[in-house]
């Protein structure tokens, strides 16, 4: 079995349908025998509303156009709960649906989601809140990762305060997938102290090559290890060969702005050192105090008026 295959992990937060493309994913690469991979759908697909998909599944697997009672009548009790759900959700939808109702939503999120729930009690506990926002972070890597623009998303939607919460306490191992959005894109390269910080807080509570390379590599500044972490990465945990490997770590040292150079003889990667002028620091952080200052008080100004109309 893999060491760092996250499948069942990820799968507790996932509806089952999602899980199939993960399955196909795995049986593709052979990471696993048919017969697990098999079995594995077969119970997966018991459990699911995917009654259509089930009986053509037993239609292929039998030869027979015959399908069981009990495979129709659940295909009944399915579509009777969907319609009871789509007529709870009508009112929430035909708001959203409507131009001028619409414009009663502000820019401050808080008003909203109250407003909305005392309207539609369409909100539930923080608790609820948490684990929907965890499960939307396993939904939203099928996106991130199939679009040309996905990989800004998920660093723009897992950067959020909410959302980095939900990682930090429900979903440690979706570092691996911000750490690689970062690593693999240039241009946010400006987060990559955010996501150190990130990976300091939580290097005892989970860890894979993939954070452990970045952690050798800008917390203990171990560049052996950080080379072998890579090689873990790359080579062996990816199915990648000597040669793909060597040429991705060419092309991410050529895109990125790490000091370092590629020993082809010896199979390593040389790292160099850079500091950060203290002036440029002092900069940096008289821009984030600017930042975070301006935001400050765009919220104070904002929720102003909703305290006083609480107030009276």
């Amino acid at each position: 079995m893999p060491n760092y295959d996250l499948t069942s992990r990820i799968a507790l937060h996932l509806d089952r349908h999602l899980v199939f493309p993960l399955l196909e994913f795995l049986q593709e690469r052979q990471l696993y025998a048919d017969e697990e991979i098999l079995k594995a759908k077969t119970d997966l697909l018991s459990k699911t509303n995917m009654v259509d998909y089930a009986i053509d599944i037993h239609r292929s697997l039998h030869h027979t156009e015959t399908v069981p009672q009990d495979m129709l009548d659940r295909r009944a009790e399915v579509v009777s709960r969907l319609k009871s759900l789509e007529e709870a959700a009508a009112p929430l939808i035909s708001f959203l649906q409507n131009p001028s109702l619409v414009q009663d939503l502000r820019s401050d999120k808080q008003y909203n989601l109250q407003m909305l729930n005392d309207r539609y009690q369409s909100f539930s506990s923080p608790l609820i809140q948490l684990q929907n926002r965890t499960w939307l972070m396993h939904w939203s890597l099928f996106i991130f990762f199939n679009h040309e623009n996905g990989r800004n998303g998920i660093i723009d939607l897992f950067f959020q305060d909410r959302y980095l919460n939900a990682l930090q306490t429900n979903a440690h191992h979706l570092l691996r997938y911000v750490a690689t959005a970062v690593i693999v894109n240039k241009r946010r390269r400006n987060m990559l102290k955010e996501l150190i910080k990130v990976i300091q807080q939580e290097q005892y509570t989970y860890k894979d090559p993939v954070t452990e390379f970045l952690e050798c590599l800008y917390i203990n500044y171990d560049f052996e290890g950080a080379q072998q972490k890579l090689r873990d990465m790359l080579a062996e945990k990816l199915n990648m060969s000597y040669d793909e490997a060597e040429r991705w770590i060419v092309n991410l040292v050529r895109n990125s702005k790490l000091d370092a150079k590629i020993d082809s003889m010896s199979g390593t990667v040389v790292m160099g050192t850079s500091y950060v002028n203290v002036y440029e620091q002092i900069i940096e952080s008289t821009k984030q105090l600017s930042v975070r200052t301006y935001m400050l008080a765009k919220n104070v100004i904002e929720s102003a008026p909703v305290g006083q109309a609480a107030a009276r």
